[in-house]
């Protein structure tokens, strides 16, 4: 598995994992069509080229736009002054159940603290997402608490657990 930025070849893996219905419910804008899905991927290297976010491809293989696509992995919300970032991560349905996104996790949080010199990393999950929870923690990301009813979709309000990790924090073992 290897992280790698995203190219416009990779659009037809971006509309087959927005496909799915819970990817749809979940995204913050619609990726229904080629169109929309070379968009979404132009968007990710537009904030690259930007230092607004850095979103990687998650792909088994080679990492040169040959392998197939498991997910993305981002890290954004960039603040320079505080050198945080917020980690973001989906996974296919082929992907999931096989530890791919907290191995992204992990390698998208080491680039951070590395590569871009970030010493603290968020992220959270709606409370009724124990998957999302153990990629968390498979990634070395310790919680810190419950933020209430952060998250309103289709007029439901979620409770999201936060998480964080920092640079000084030890590596999480490999599973």
């Amino acid at each position: 598995m290897v992280l790698r930025r995203w190219g416009v070849g990779d659009a037809p893996a971006v509309l087959e994992a927005y496909a799915e219905p819970l990817m749809r419910w979940q995204a913050p804008q619609a990726v229904e069509s080629d169109d929309d899905a070379r968009q979404w991927v132009r968007a990710r290297v537009a904030q690259w080229e930007e230092g607004t976010a850095f979103s990687f491809a998650v792909v088994e293989g080679e990492g040169d736009g040959k392998g197939t696509v498991l997910g993305n992995v981002a890290v954004s919300a960039v603040d320079r002054r505080h050198d945080t970032g917020w980690v973001s991560y989906w996974t296919t349905r082929s992907a999931r159940g096989r530890g791919v996104a907290g191995r992204a996790c992990r390698g998208v949080a080491r680039w951070a603290f590395d590569d871009l010199g970030l010493f603290r990393l968020e992220l959270g999950h709606r409370v009724n997402n124990p998957a999302s929870c153990r990629v968390a923690t498979a990634a070395g990301f310790a919680v810190e608490g419950i933020q209430r009813q952060k998250l309103l979709y289709d007029g439901v309000r979620y409770d999201v657990e936060s998480h964080a990790r920092l640079a000084t924090d030890a590596e999480p073992p490999t599973p």
